[in-house]
């Protein structure tokens, strides 16, 4: 019998650590995205590509994903189910950002 529990709770704690590694490893990759869309914002307002109304918009839309983001983490972990949505809204948001700095439309300083 304290075998059969022994091996009971050895399959628990192994079934929370792989969950905790895979919440984090959805963590670190949404994180990363968020990182690199904030960059491309940067990069598109330094060189004019992207003008200052427009900046204000995706930067607002990437607080819009951090709220949800924030939401997702208010248990203490990111389900399949909430990072899913979470990188549906931030392809969308990647889709902006090259239809905001593809537009033709620069600040003037980049004219």
């Amino acid at each position: 019998m304290k075998t059969l529990a022994l091996i009971a709770l050895t399959l628990a704690v192994t079934a929370t650590s792989a969950s905790a590694y895979d919440d984090s490893w959805r963590q670190d990759r949404i994180d990363s995205r968020e990182a690199r869309q904030a960059a491309r914002i940067r990069e598109g307002r330094a060189s004019g590509e992207l003008t200052r109304s427009e900046a204000h918009r995706l930067w607002a839309e990437q607080q819009r994903i951090h709220q949800i983001e924030r939401w997702a983490k208010r248990d203490g972990f990111v389900s399949r189910e909430e990072a899913r949505r979470i990188e549906q809204a931030q392809d969308q948001a990647s889709r902006h950002i090259r239809q905001e700095k593809h537009d033709g439309q620069t600040t003037w300083w980049a004219r």
